[in-house]
């Protein structure tokens, strides 16, 4: 992207400049030589079309290998930053012999690409002064015979010849302008493949969501990130205050739901209701404040701890910053460390541990206090002693709140209210643990092969 939109900018900075340039020049040469003779400016005109028919299938065939040329370039550089920013992953699985021969086959696919591509464009330079010359020489044989005829003078002659060489270079300089614009071209068609995808679908606000009770309810909802269909016909009814656990094998379609929920996806058919209204005749805006969510990736900012906690909750005071970390068991790390809330967590808060970073997206989503929580394994980078806290804090941050939880813990599904049994994309079976135990279906046989050695220890 970055490579494109500069060979863009710096294309329309200078070459169009010397285009329009060229243009102007060719114009009035034009004039000046017909008011000296119509018929050998007739000629040296008759040398632009026979020009562009030349070069024509030479910039046909050059586009191809400039279009691969920008395509592998921005596959070098793909790699390389991958390579770079990934180099720990690199040198832990021993993966450098093979990105070094990744990078060679790609630099020499580069390689080839530019080098037809310079090559084929090469060629127009050679081939204009080709069909200059041919016209220089026929101005010359024709303006000889009207000179012999008396219809034109000597002087006259020469002015014209200088004009044609004048003429041609400009037209050659355009050529040259083209081999340019060929690369920008195929440059441009990447940019704007990209600008020219579907946008969000616009929101219609003819509905307001303030202080949801939380009721949420899935109706015939159809989903698919391509034309085949990831979640067919789902239905779901949660009442308000319910705790409602998904599980489910990877790639079941938790997280899924959980997008669609907080509409990151369209709808492919039916509808999310909270409260009753549709969720695509809310703002986005109002829908998300709606929710808290606390991911499995955490996502911290550069900044301070307390401006990271103050983020979940618009003109939030200390004293709430304070209690949602003593709530979420985050206040007394913090206060261990050399400047407290003040201290200033870098680009990839790498300063803190993957656990701590965790309480703090937990105490962000008990400060921002709203009516639906999401948590998706909110606890998976703790230690049992830290998870059993947080589990304490999340079972008062879920009270009277209508939660969803991803979750593979065994507490967290046996104390549901609701818990959804998802495989490849449908609720297969909804009802409470005891309920689901008692089907001795798909549930029972995930939650024996899971959890039978834990509840044995």
């Amino acid at each position: 992207m970055t490579n494109d939109i500069d060979l863009i900018g710096s294309t329309l900075q200078q070459s169009v400049t010397q285009f329009i340039t060229s243009i102007v020049m060719i114009v009035g040469i034009i004039i000046m030589m017909l008011t000296i003779s119509p018929l050998l400016t007739l000629i040296s005109i008759f040398s632009l079309p026979v020009s562009i028919f030349v070069i024509k299938p030479i910039l046909k065939r050059s586009q191809k290998h400039f279009a691969d040329q920008q395509r592998t370039l921005g596959q070098l550089n793909g790699h390389i930053e991958e390579m770079y920013t990934g180099h720990q992953v690199v040198k832990a699985f021993g993966h450098e012999k093979k990105a070094l021969e990744q990078f060679d086959e790609v630099n020499e696919e580069l390689y080839q690409a530019g080098r037809k591509a310079q090559f084929i464009s090469g060629i127009i330079m050679p081939m204009m002064f080709f069909v200059g010359n041919l016209s220089y020489v026929l101005i010359s044989v024709i303006g000889g015979i009207l000179v012999t005829k008396r219809a034109i003078s000597i002087g006259d002659i020469q002015a014209f010849i200088t004009y044609t060489k004048q003429f041609t270079q400009p037209i050659t300089q355009t050529a040259n302008i083209a081999n340019i614009i060929q690369s920008t071209v195929a440059a441009a068609e990447r940019v704007f493949e990209l600008l020219d995808e579907e946008e969000e679908i616009q929101e219609k606000n003819t509905s307001t969501l303030t202080h949801a009770k939380g009721a949420v309810t899935f109706e015939h909802v159809d989903f698919g990130y391509d034309k085949d269909l990831l979640i067919e016909d789902m239905n779901i009814d949660v009442h308000p205050g319910q705790t409602v656990a998904i599980v489910g094998p990877t790639g079941a379609g938790k997280t899924t739901l959980i997008n669609l929920l907080m509409r990151f996806y369209e709808l492919n058919g039916g509808a999310i209701k909270i409260d009753g209204i549709d969720t695509r005749e809310i703002s986005r805006e109002d829908l998300r404040t709606t929710f808290g969510m606390v991911l499995q990736d955490t996502w911290l900012f550069n900044g301070t701890i307390k401006e990271n906690l103050a983020y979940g909750k618009n003109g939030a005071t200390d004293e709430e910053i304070f209690q949602a970390a003593k709530a979420a068991r985050a206040d007394h790390f913090i206060r261990t460390l050399p400047d407290g809330y003040d201290t200033v967590l870098n680009e990839e808060a790498s300063n803190i541990s993957q656990g701590q970073k965790q309480l703090l997206t937990i105490a962000r989503a008990i400060l921002a206090d709203p009516p639906i929580m999401i948590l998706d394994e909110a606890t998976s980078s703790v230690d049992t002693r830290t998870e059993l806290l947080i589990q304490q804090a999340m079972n008062r941050l879920m009270e009277g709140r209508t939660s969803f939880v991803i979750a593979h813990r065994l507490s967290t599904i046996r104390d549901a209210d609701l818990i959804l049994v998802m495989n490849q994309g449908k609720v297969i079976e909804q009802g409470s643990h005891q309920e689901l135990l008692e089907v001795d279906g798909f549930y029972a046989d995930l939650y024996n092969s899971q959890f039978s050695k834990q509840v044995a220890g």
